[in-house]
């Protein structure tokens, strides 16, 4: 393995065996090593960048010496290639380093004393023999040769990058995306890594694209960039771009004249990769993904079906349901509630809205009540595991995630039309979280005669994905919706509902809080590095003396932005040092970014299927394996492992945005407010993360930027034609 190149003055060299990879930068190759060279008596520092390495390969290192402040005389090299170890020694330490899951420094003991030099020989051709070694049985045996054969090509992947000017850190996840014929397939297009490969953007396959020739111009890179902006559009809530937006933003990116865009667009657009819509309403030249275009239209035409059908439950006396269930439990439901409750009954759609203490969840469970009486088969639900948790805690009755109703999988969700869920109504809550994707395969999953309840708070955030579907149905006006508005008076106590309303109406007319058993405080930091500090000082310490709650597992730091020193990244770090120190012995690992110790509270931010663990499920890291290169997580109450390379899937969260918090509630919310924030200020933002909370929720900084968040309800305009689909197939219908 070769990297970097010979200059003059690079006159001096070291050979020998690498004894320790004291530091390897996967994202550049850079690397600290510990050589036993041949002809020196004590250990040889060299620095220099590589691709891959590891303890006991053979090192041939050439570049000058220097002598470092700290760290004394070391070779500062300029063109570094190790190889497979040959010696017994260094056969030991390269099985032994961690490389090969399932392969530990004792093992590797084992393996090399029983068969010495022709151990490699054995693992590729003659495995078997393998399990004449005392500890090492079938199981471990496959494990051992299918890690070996798996590492062989990431290696190969990881060389081939780095010659080609990228990052090695996503070797593995590209390997087990493309399989053996990975170099192959990213040889003859490298844009497909932005597409298939998390953390690999469109200006890094662009580097690499002109790494290999690929012409500046060329069609295939204005296609590509084309679906880059359109992607980035999606992770930014849009479902299409007008076509003036997209090629704008083409050009800026590409570089290239209009001209060859506008060629690349036809292009997409014959082939299909691209499709092109207009509307009536005023949405017109609209260019999306066939993929969402589906989405939406399937999600238009079943709630069209919906709301022109006749309901299917059994009959049921309303009016005389509610009394019952009056009678049952002692509360008394408002004029609005009533009204929720009938036409869910009544309707074979529903969309039902209302902030903090309107009474929804009393409504679902009285609702739910006359269901079960009537022997009603429901499935309750909600977007995330958090929320269908606490679905699950109001209602007594069994909640779960929408990906476990429909049971997903990789490769998609198995529950669909030919396949749907069992159900004669399916109440879903926190919808304003779900996007037009999540939400068109539960219409999949959906029976063909049973009704639908939805319910959520359309003034949040809306879906981190693509698409503002709760809205959208609501503002199409063709469907039957409620909104409920009454406060009641015991949720009006609460200065957090009191508060969380105010700002959703733009009218907070104070932050003081007079009585010292409130739930809702802000405290006033006018400069962004001491509400950092306090903000440290009350989730480490001031919080958990004052309300008896763990520091980890209780309180939650939401931001509004990831960047800047009042944003997730910094205070990650900060929160991290306080709550979850270095302690010696503890075994922790850098990737991806981050520094992961046991015990540090963690976030998944992405789907991952095999594992049914999914974007915004919060776990905590039980244990750091270096031997079998593996950490273990909990989430709740299931222990989900990971190896090293798959932790890009997850990241630090004592602190996280308030996107991510959607359909979550913690018992403590901390919120840092400064101008710095000024791009994300927004109302709808702010109240978001205020309702988090649900015993305390504290607000550290400037005044000013929560007024001015309070004051600024321009929600950002999303890009999306559902409403426009369902006006129109309405329309059609009549």
């Amino acid at each position: 393995m070769v990297s970097g190149k010979s200059t003059h003055g690079a006159n001096e060299s070291v050979q020998g065996l690498v004894e320790r990879v004291t530091y390897h930068n996967e994202e550049n190759g850079f690397c600290v090593l510990r050589v036993k060279d041949k002809h020196r008596r004590d250990l040889t520092t060299v620095v220099g960048h590589i691709a891959s390495v590891s303890a006991g390969e053979w090192l041939i290192a050439e570049g000058h010496w220097v002598r470092d402040r700290d760290h004394g005389l070391q070779l500062k090299a300029v063109r570094m290639q190790s190889s497979a170890p040959t010696s017994i020694e260094g056969i030991e330490k390269y099985l032994g380093s961690g490389m090969v899951k399932g392969i530990g420094p004792v093992y590797a003991r084992k393996m090399v004393e029983k068969f010495g030099e022709g151990i490699f020989d054995i693992i590729d051709s003659h495995s078997a023999r393998l399990e004449e070694i005392d500890g090492i049985g079938p199981g471990r045996r496959r494990k051992i040769k299918d890690a070996w054969a798996e590492q062989k090509v990431i290696r190969e992947i990881m060389v081939f990058l780095h010659s080609n000017g990228l990052s090695t850190s996503r070797a593995v996840r590209i390997y087990r995306t493309y399989g053996e014929n990975a170099i192959e397939k990213v040889r003859d297009n490298p844009y497909i890594l932005v597409r298939d490969i998390q953390g690999i953007g469109f200006k890094t396959a662009d580097k690499m694209a002109r790494a290999m020739g690929i012409p500046f111009d060329s069609v295939m890179r204005a296609r590509a960039g084309l679906m880059h902006v359109l992607a980035e559009a999606g992770s930014d809530g849009h479902c299409g771009l007008p076509v003036e937006i997209l090629m704008a933003e083409a050009e800026k990116l590409l570089e290239v004249p209009s001209a060859r865009i506008d060629e690349a667009m036809e292009r997409g657009l014959q082939s299909g990769e691209l499709v092109r819509e207009s509307f009536a309403g005023g949405l017109s030249n609209l260019i999306m993904l066939p993929v969402l275009q589906k989405a939406e239209t399937e999600i238009a035409a079943s709630m069209c079906h919906l709301a022109s059908s006749r309901p299917t439950l059994p009959a049921i006396k309303v009016e005389r349901a509610i009394e019952w269930c009056h009678e049952k439990t002692g509360r008394e439901l408002a004029d609005q509630q009533r009204n929720a409750i009938e036409v869910a009954l009544t309707s074979r759609v529903v969309v039902i809205t209302g902030g903090p203490g309107v009474g929804k969840t009393t409504m679902i469970q009285s609702l739910l009540m006359i269901l079960n009486a009537k022997k009603v088969q429901t499935i309750l639900c909600a977007p995330t595991g958090r929320a269908a948790k606490r679905m699950e805690e109001a209602t007594g009755m069994e909640a779960r995630t929408i990906h476990r109703v429909l049971e997903g999988r990789v490769g998609g969700f198995q529950r669909n039309r030919q396949n749907p869920v069992e159900c004669d109504i399916m109440v879903v809550d926190e919808c304003s979280m779900i996007d037009v994707s999540l939400m068109a395969a539960l219409l999949r999953a959906l029976p063909a005669s049973a009704h639908l309840v939805l319910v959520g708070d359309v003034d949040q955030l809306p879906s981190v994905g693509p698409g503002s579907v709760l809205s959208d149905l609501i503002e199409s006006g063709r469907l039957p919706v409620v909104k409920l508005t009454k406060v009641f008076r015991q949720a009006a106590e609460s200065r957090i509902i009191t508060v969380a309303h105010e700002i959703n109406n733009g009218t907070l007319s104070t932050l003081e809080t007079a009585d010292s058993d409130s739930d809702f405080f802000f405290i006033q930091r006018d400069e962004p590095e001491k509400a950092a500090d306090t903000l440290v000082n009350l989730v480490s310490n001031k919080i958990p003396g004052k309300f008896g709650v763990d520091a980890i597992r209780d309180i939650q730091v939401l931001c509004p932005m990831n960047r800047g020193s009042l944003g997730v990244r910094e205070l990650n770090v900060r929160l991290q040092q306080a709550l979850n120190p270095v302690r010696d012995g503890q075994p922790s690992i850098d990737k991806f970014g981050w520094t992961f110790r046991a015990g540090d509270k963690v976030i998944q931010t992405l789907n991952n299927y095999d594992k049914e663990v999914f974007n915004g499920d919060i776990g905590i890291i039980q244990e750091i394996n270096p031997d079998d290169q593996s950490t273990v997580i909990r989430f709740e109450d299931r222990m989900v492992e990971y190896e090293f390379n798959e932790l890009d899937e997850v990241s630090l969260a004592y602190a996280i945005t308030i996107h991510k918090s959607q359909g979550s509630e913690f018992p403590v919310v901390v919120i840092p407010l400064a101008m710095q924030q000024f791009m994300m200020l927004r109302r709808n933002l702010i109240y978001t993360g205020v309702t988090r909370g649900r015993s305390t929720v504290v607000l550290v900084g400037q005044a000013k930027a929560m007024n001015h968040a309070v004051q600024n309800a321009d929600a950002s305009r999303r890009y999306s034609a559902l409403r426009f689909r369902i006006e129109e197939m309405a329309g059609q219908k009549q």
